[in-house]
């Protein structure tokens, strides 16, 4: 880290919101550090733009649509065993290596260093007869969330590379013996950990009134990352499971990565309840619901809860763009030819088959298990109880979940703008010899608007809040911790049960009883939730790697090996429907973590690699 700030100086010259209001992080490029510090800091409206601008670090979850992103976006469900994408660099296909990888969150550092001169500059402004100030109450809550976020940039980096540098002092970029050696797990962990609880209390609750402070960090926010830390801490790759890593030591012997302790899941468990705690008892956090007349809609609630600000969503970015039909973004490229009213071909954000198997069925069971499923032919009239498809269906997919609908558009489905009928084999409307085709056969169609259409008054974009976290995802983390301690907990299969029921499937109290007390076979209906109920939102590459199960057989956590479709290239259409391989994608042990960026371990005397690089 010899350089590091002396190439990341300017955090106040890139700028980035982190509301819909664009003002809100306006920050001038006056705010440069060759100006006075004193004079930044003794304007009020500058101490605002210089606290303002060190939100831009949190990553823009919406952006997962071109190759153009970093690691502070979202290029982790193409990373995984989720999507395809064409027209991109893919880095999956072989293991990536020191020269060859490309998602770097390195940069954080630089919003860490400009918290660090807030949290050290920034004073208490009074009046004096002139109209803006900064009083004390707004210091400490300006003060309060440059330290939350400080903190939560520290996770990220410990997210994504493991045991990092802890940086709380101004560290001057012109001094070029400046060195720094990485902290070990523990350490990192203890600090982020101390930092979120300190915040905690000093953050306000949830206000989802004030549509232009909803990006701001809450108390549940602070909740929310220490219980994903503490998950991290207590899981296999950063608690002694990663033999490889137990070895790693800085230059002057120090070991970076703990011995197994079991004690860390208590401590886990501890975090997670809290934010469960604090959602339920308070009622700050609610599952979103939603009905069609009397009835409980799970469809409705399910696609509803990604197109607006809800009860659910615990931290989100709100300045970001989901694309304009016909091109661009999410929305932009994830349409077929012909579907979009418009004539450039898309579709490229393709699901994989891996992930189109992992959905249930209608009856709460997976397709290995379920006495529905079927990959024989076309449905006939009334052969879909849920009445999601049309007869002449393949039948893979009749009788599926919601979930599944609302993430997997498939070879027949019709496009729900304009009704047109989507064919992806060779010979379909979607022409599959145009690069930008879903490779798959399948399009990922999650958070996808349904809304915008490039014809006629239809709208061409759709704003809604890039999410971070929400409450289904610490209901299940809640399950997975309580079965590491206490597997005879029946509330493991409640909480895995308020998320099966919102969506819409029978709960595993019913169909699956005998699994209470069954550690293992309650870690795998676990993981299996989370496969499903948080499918592309950024925390399967996270959560296969924690969990070392990247090296596991196919359909059980693999990342590498070969990726499955349907026959793009078959001329008719039944011909189509035949599992076809799509690439083989590399993995070695060495991508449990990623490495460190290159040119910081050649400048730097102390810093040491990742294991295995």
């Amino acid at each position: 880290m010899k350089y590091i700030f002396h190439s990341l100086i300017i955090a106040t010259t890139t700028f980035g919101a982190v509301s819909c209001n664009k003002n809100y992080l306006d920050v001038s490029k006056e705010l440069a550090e060759d100006r006075d510090m004193q004079k930044i800091f003794s304007t009020p409206a500058d101490v605002r733009r210089w606290q303002r601008n060190i939100y831009a670090g949190i990553p823009n979850m919406a952006n997962y649509s071109r190759n153009d992103i970093s690691g502070l976006d979202n290029p982790w469900l193409r990373m995984t065993d989720e999507v395809k994408l064409r027209q991109v660099t893919e880095y999956n296909l072989a293991p990536y290596t020191l020269s060859h990888s490309t998602w770097s969150r390195w940069a954080l550092y630089q919003y860490i260093r400009q918290a660090n001169i807030f949290l050290a500059n920034a004073v208490e402004i009074p009046a004096s007869g002139q109209a803006d100030f900064i009083s004390a109450d707004e210091l400490a809550e300006l003060k309060v969330q440059a330290r939350f976020l400080r903190a939560y940039y520290h996770y990220l980096l410990f997210e994504l590379y493991g045991p990092v540098t802890i940086m709380t002092e101004i560290a001057d970029p012109n001094n070029r013996t400046l060195d720094f050696a990485r902290n070990s797990v523990d350490e990192v962990v203890n600090f982020i950990y101390d930092e979120l609880t300190a915040c905690a209390d000093g953050l306000k609750d949830p206000d989802l009134s004030n549509q232009q402070l909803l990006a701001v960090p809450t108390k549940g926010a602070a909740l929310a990352v220490r219980a994903r830390l503490m998950m991290y801490a207590a899981s296999p790759l950063f608690n002694g499971g990663y033999a490889e890593a137990l070895a790693l030591t800085n230059k002057d012997g120090k070991r970076l990565f703990p011995d197994a302790d079991n004690t860390k899941w208590q401590k886990a468990l501890t975090a997670v309840k809290a934010i469960i705690d604090y959602a339920e008892t308070g009622g700050h956090y609610a599952l979103h619901r939603e009905n069609t007349g009397a009835n409980y809609d799970p469809d409705k609630s399910l696609y509803e809860l990604h197109m607006k600000y809800n009860k659910e969503i615990i931290f989100a970015r709100s300045d970001v763009s989901w694309g304009t039909v016909p091109n661009g973004g999410v929305d932009g490229w994830s349409v077929p030819r012909g579907a979009r009213g418009g004539s450039n071909a898309t579709g490229y954000i393709a699901a994989t088959q891996e992930l189109v198997d992992a959905y249930f069925m209608n009856d709460g069971l997976p397709i290995q298990e379920s006495p529905v499923y079927s990959e024989t032919g076309m449905s006939a009239a009334g052969e879909d109880v849920t009445g999601r498809t049309q007869p002449g269906t393949y039948r893979m997919y009749v009788n599926r979940e919601p979930r599944f609908y609302q993430a997997i558009f498939y070879n027949g489905r019709r496009w729900h703008v304009g009704n047109e009928q989507i064919f992806f084999n060779r010979g379909g409307n979607s022409d599959n010899s145009v690069q930008d085709h879903a490779r798959t056969g399948y399009i990922f169609y999650k958070k996808l608007s349904k809304r915008v259409y490039n014809q006629g008054s239809n709208p061409k974009s759709e704003y809604r809040p890039g999410i971070i976290f929400r409450l289904a995802e610490f209901y299940l983390l809640y399950a997975e911790a309580l079965n590491e301690v206490t597997p005879a907990d029946p509330d493991i299969i409640t909480y895995i049960d308020k998320v099966r029921s919102r969506a819409g499937i029978p709960l595993l109290a019913d169909i699956k009883a005998g699994i209470r007390g069954n550690q293992a076979a309650q870690r795998e209906a676990i993981r299996a939730e989370m496969r499903v109920e948080l499918a592309g939102e950024g925390q399967r590459y996270f959560d296969v790697r924690r969990w070392m199960i990247a090296e596991a057989p196919a359909g059980k956590g693999a990342q590498g090996g070969p990726y499955y479709g349907m026959d793009l290239n078959a001329a008719t259409i039944e011909g189509f429907y035949k599992r076809t391989l799509i690439e083989n994608r590399g993995w070695t042990k060495a991508m449990y973590l990623y490495p460190i960026p290159l040119n910081d371990i050649q400048n730097s005397r102390l810093l040491v690699q990742n294991p295995l690089y």
